[in-house]
């Protein structure tokens, strides 16, 4: 089964968006670097609220109704046994569930943490891929994390020097309305065309530029 960042761009898509970049780097210094990432967290206790929740209703249902159809309201062993019985077998389906189907979890993640893991994960991977590290501190790293769907835009000091840090919400915007109405690889494409306006004025394209990171990054 594809994985969620290969279902939000296909092969095709990501030679589009690839192709997208190298053209906008003609026109600027800057060093664009789209991410797709399936998730930015795995969100363990998330699984674990959710196998929680879901069992114990379950069991409470099976319990109820066991003594509801017991002939004239008698109490016998299998009414004590009914709740643990049920709720440990639901709780190892919703579990294993939560692993083949991980949208199961979102009901049970709040949007903070959400967010704070997102961004926390953008800039592990603006690090990690060293987007800190071109010559002029040029980096923008476009991250998509397709579970939590959270976009962040990090830019490298060299660029938010004279690029306002509220600015790069148009970015953001462009992606999420994009991803909306379906079209996430045209979204990504916008935004690169966007980033590139951005900095082409101030960062032209100079003599002796290279191509110093990735075009596109698709992470599992």
């Amino acid at each position: 089964m594809k994985s969620l960042a290969a279902r939000f761009v296909s092969d095709a898509d990501r030679q589009r968006i690839t192709r997208r970049v190298q053209e906008v780097e003609k026109t600027t210094s800057g060093e664009i670097v789209p991410f797709v990432r399936s998730a930015s967290y795995q969100y363990p206790a998330a699984a674990l609220r959710a196998a929680l929740a879901v069992s114990a209703l379950i069991a409470a249902a099976a319990t109820a109704a066991e003594g509801f159809f017991m002939l004239w309201g008698t109490l016998s062993l299998l009414d004590l046994w009914v709740f643990p019985s049920v709720f440990a077998a639901c709780f190892l389906v919703v579990y294993a569930l939560t692993r083949i189907a991980p949208v199961l979890k979102r009901p049970f993640i709040s949007r903070a943490e959400m967010t704070d893991e997102v961004e926390e994960a953008a800039l592990t991977a603006f690090y990690r891929h060293r987007l800190a590290e071109t010559r002029d501190r040029t980096g923008i790293l476009l991250y998509v994390s397709v579970f939590e769907r959270r976009v962040v835009v990090l830019a490298d000091k060299g660029i938010n020097e004279k690029v306002q840090q509220e600015t790069w919400q148009q970015v953001v915007d462009i992606v999420l309305r994009g991803i909306r109405e379906g079209r996430p690889a045209d979204a990504l494409c916008e935004a690169v065309t966007r980033c590139g306006e951005l900095t082409a004025l101030q960062f032209p394209l100079r003599a002796g530029d290279k191509d110093e990171l990735h075009n596109l990054i698709v992470e599992d």
